[in-house]
């Protein structure tokens, strides 16, 4: 969840490192910190809350050299002060930790350290890898090998950038459960826990595997696991341009975000299906023909955002491909001890592929012969790397903590991979696939003429940001964007927001109803659906309760739908499509009306209190 950024090479160091840092704020934090090296001298600066003050303390006491480490902490052990800001130091100060994860066994560490009269001056974790650290170097002076001995007495998840004063130009990563990209450049290299930090600089990349590390010199990269032997890293290039990842003109990066859906489904579609033929092709897989067709049942393990889209991805395949879908919160699947075996197929959705929790859910269902097919928006991450077969979002970068591009875009995959194994089972024709192609086709001009809505959405949400609390409700394959439209609006704008089926209205909600609250409901209607019709009519009589009770009405509707428009406050049309598409268009003027709701009460968009882009620490 904390940001690291590590340099090596002939640039301004404290200023690639305060760019990378500031490219990481969406991953939240509350404090920060730099070492910076130069001729056998070592200087840190620290500052608690945000980047601009650890600015302000390097302006007024500059520092210099040409080699560091960066970090900003979210804190776990200990409060977010300057004190326990990151990097830490051993008992010589001369060799400098910063950390992202939590050491289970710190206290062990601490103790045994303190009987060999280390001093310790934090509450922190990290210090005592610092002085392990430190330790091992006194013992046997060579940082690759202190560390690679440190490492492997650590318990816990942990993602370390470490340098020396005594070993010129030169920074240790390792990597045992939270993500780290080393990048690759022109006599200079980098170590961060995300690409956008380093995305400026070098598109070629590669990412340490759980039990690695890399050595960073001016000479290059070396990899070895934790045992020292030698680690050939599987290089890549990243196809994102630095310009996906500023704001491009736009107030927040959650905004641009919303704006970039069109162009992120088009992305995700291209290349995978074929109008002509009414195929789709998948060529991440490694899972076979075969093993598709002889699945008896599919779980999907996500957390947030990527669950509701999870809960979409069950009512399409099951409708289409008539497979059993189960839907867990990775959280919850690895500790429940989850039936599955090599008849199952687990599906995991996350947008970066380091998510603490769905990795976890991945590697407890293989150990179990179970495959497992990814969902993910970040080629190379742990996920990627684990799964039996990926398909890959092509989102591009997302920055705000709240997800936008990466849910519609994980619906698009979802549908996608519905109509693939659908096929292969014979449970739709490849005439009908035609027609479940099309329809595909056509959504990223109807997400545009969406769009082209925001200034109504704004208006409305002039009407609606003093509220203190909303219900969102929804019907069958619909009820997940209601749980998604409530949560964008409880993550941003931190108004009490809550997503029901609509159908659950008399067994609880109704209780709330009255003149202030904003009832929320999703009611979008495919004509010449005998379900979505009746769905439709049942609507139609939970809005006529709301009203009878003085509830206020927002609906989001198809366009040219008198029923529901005569009974309404406020009205958000969207084009018609098809039910199993409807999500993806329903959500769009929800995660908008979140956004001005947030903007209008002057809350941090972008940068959320208390949330994190990626989650990878339990």
């Amino acid at each position: 969840m904390c940001g690291i950024v590590g340099y090596v090479g002939n640039k301004q160091v404290v200023d690639v490192i305060l760019d990378g840092l500031k490219r990481l704020e969406y991953r939240g934090y509350d404090s920060a910190g730099i070492a910076v090296a130069d001729n056998g001298r070592l200087e840190i600066r620290r500052a608690s809350g945000k980047l601009r003050n650890l600015e302000e303390a390097i302006r007024l006491n500059p520092l210099d050299g040409t080699y560091g480490v960066g970090h900003t902490r979210w804190a776990t052990h200990g409060r977010p002060t300057e004190e326990n800001a990151h990097p830490h130091r051993d008992s010589s100060g001369r060799i400098v930790v910063v950390h992202n994860g939590i050491i289970e066994n710190y206290l062990q560490i601490k103790r045994t350290l303190q009987n060999e009269d280390h001093c310790f001056v934090t509450e922190t974790d990290t210090e005592a890898v610092a002085h392990l650290i430190g330790k091992y170097f006194n013992e046997s002076p060579n940082l690759e090998t202190a560390v690679r001995r440190a490492a492997k007495e650590l318990k816990g998840i942990f993602a370390l950038a470490v340098m020396s004063a005594d070993e010129p130009d030169k920074v240790v990563a390792v990597r045992q459960g939270p993500p780290v990209v080393i990048g690759l450049g022109n006599n200079e290299y980098f170590v961060a826990s995300d690409i956008p930090a380093i995305l400026y600089h070098t598109r070629d990349v590669f990412f340490l595997g759980d039990g690695e590390m890399a050595v960073l010199t001016r000479d290059g990269v070396i990899s070895m696991d934790f045992d020292g032997n030698s680690v050939t890293p599987i290089r890549q290039r990243i196809t994102w341009d630095p310009i996906m990842a500023e704001k491009g003109g736009f107030k927040h990066f959650m905004l641009k975000e919303i704006y970039e859906q069109p162009r992120a489904v088009r992305e995700t579609i291209q290349n995978r299906v074929s109008l002509e033929s009414g195929k789709v092709y998948l060529d991440e897989m490694d899972i076979s023909e075969e093993d598709f067709r002889s699945f008896t049942n599919i779980k999907i393990a996500a957390c947030g955002t990527s669950w509701h889209a999870a809960l979409v991805g069950k009512y399409m395949i099951e409708e289409l491909a008539r497979i059993p879908v189960e839907v867990d919160y990775a959280s919850e699947f690895r500790y429940r001890n989850p039936i599955v075996d090599e008849k199952t197929l687990l599906i995991v959705i996350t947008q970066s592929g380091e998510t603490a929790d769905t990795i976890a859910a991945l590697r407890q269902a293989k150990e179990n012969n179970c495959q497992v097919m990814a969902i993910c928006n970040v080629n190379g991450s742990m996920v990627t790397r684990e799964a039996n077969g990926t398909i890959l979002t092509h989102a591009g970068p997302e920055i705000g903590v709240a997800s936008t591009k990466a849910f519609t875009s994980q619906m698009v995959a979802l549908y996608l991979f519905t109509i693939y194994i659908a096929q292969i089972r014979g449970k739709i024709s490849l005439e009908q696939s035609k027609k479940f192609i099309s329809n595909l086709n056509e959504l990223p001009v109807k997400i545009e003429t969406l769009l082209s809505k925001d200034d109504l959405i704004e208006d409305l949400s002039k009407e609606l940001f003093r509220s203190t609390d909303f219900l969102y409700l929804g019907r069958g394959i619909n009820f997940p964007v209601a749980l998604e439209g409530a949560l964008k609006l409880k993550e941003i704008s931190y108004i009490h927001a809550e997503g029901y089926p609509s159908g659950e209205m008399k067994h609880g909600p109704n209780a709330l109803i009255d003149g202030q609250l904003p009832v929320v409901f999703i009611a979008p209607k495919e004509t010449g659906n005998a379900s979505s019709e009746l769905r439709h009519e049942k609507t139609i009589s939970n809005i006529t309760e709301v009203k009878a009770r003085d509830g206020r009405v927002l609906v989001v509707v198809t366009e040219g739908d008198k029923e529901i428009t005569e009974l309404a406050d406020y009205i958000i049309d969207v084009p018609s499509t098809t039910d199993l598409l409807s999500p993806i268009l329903s959500v769009i003027p929800l995660q908008l009306l979140a956004y001005h709701i947030a903007v209008r009460r002057g809350c941090d968009v972008d940068q959320p209190r208390n949330l994190a882009k990626s989650v990878t620490v339990e």
